[in-house]
């Protein structure tokens, strides 16, 4: 049972590489049912003080994709931003700059999944309320996916072709919009990575 949590020396010995190993390593526990039991109750306790995450992902709101779960993480140890779609916007580039910056996360990892809704509906050009703002973020990708067949939702591998794009894209932006984040990653203090998360069957697959 793990009751131990990350704390500020544990964190300053992390690199990028080490991070990425442990998340892909968690997803393979999470896809083998392996995980670990945490003393949650512990690492409440500890953290109560402070925190010092590895990383900070960019997912989606999918309620089939629980970041910290399939990554099986506990209590203090990943910064999670979710919006539909898993794209940048100021508000996020915020919250990844301190988390990067600040609080000192080794990684930044933007997690797109299989049959994404907000993908669909922006392949599909829905418009809806605020909904039409927001797949306006995904549209880039969109357009930057070929295929020989039916450009919508009913076209699976398009729609896959998309998601990949959409992570891709967004990761090139997180660079351009966010100096800071830029310059951590030249330096090596973080590496930017994407991936895409499997609904059927729980694995996270690198870009």
């Amino acid at each position: 049972m793990i009751n131990t949590i990350i704390d500020k020396e544990k964190q300053d010995q992390l690199t990028p590489d080490t991070v990425l190993t442990e998340l892909m390593e968690g997803n393979k526990r999470f896809t083998e049912n392996k995980m670990h039991q945490r003393n949650y109750a512990s690492q409440i306790e500890k953290t109560s003080g402070g925190q010092w995450p590895q990383a900070v992902v960019l997912g989606c709101i999918d309620s089939r994709v629980p970041v910290e779960t399939v990554f099986d993480q506990g209590v203090g140890d990943i910064f999670t931003a979710r919006v539909a779609g898993n794209f940048e916007n100021t508000d996020i580039l915020g919250s990844m700059e301190y988390s990067c910056k600040v609080a000192g996360s080794k990684l930044v990892l933007v997690l797109g999944h299989e049959a994404c809704g907000a993908v669909k509906a922006a392949c599909d050009h829905v418009e809806l309320g605020n909904i039409t703002h927001l797949l306006s973020n995904i549209q880039p990708a969109v357009e930057a996916t070929e295929t020989d067949g039916e450009r919508s939702s009913k076209n699976d591998s398009f729609v896959a072709g998309v998601v990949e794009n959409n992570v891709k894209l967004t990761m090139n932006r997180i660079r351009e919009k966010s100096p800071i984040l830029e310059e951590m990653e030249k330096n090596g203090e973080i590496k930017i990575v994407g991936g895409v998360y499997s609904i059927s069957s729980g694995k996270v697959t690198l870009l």
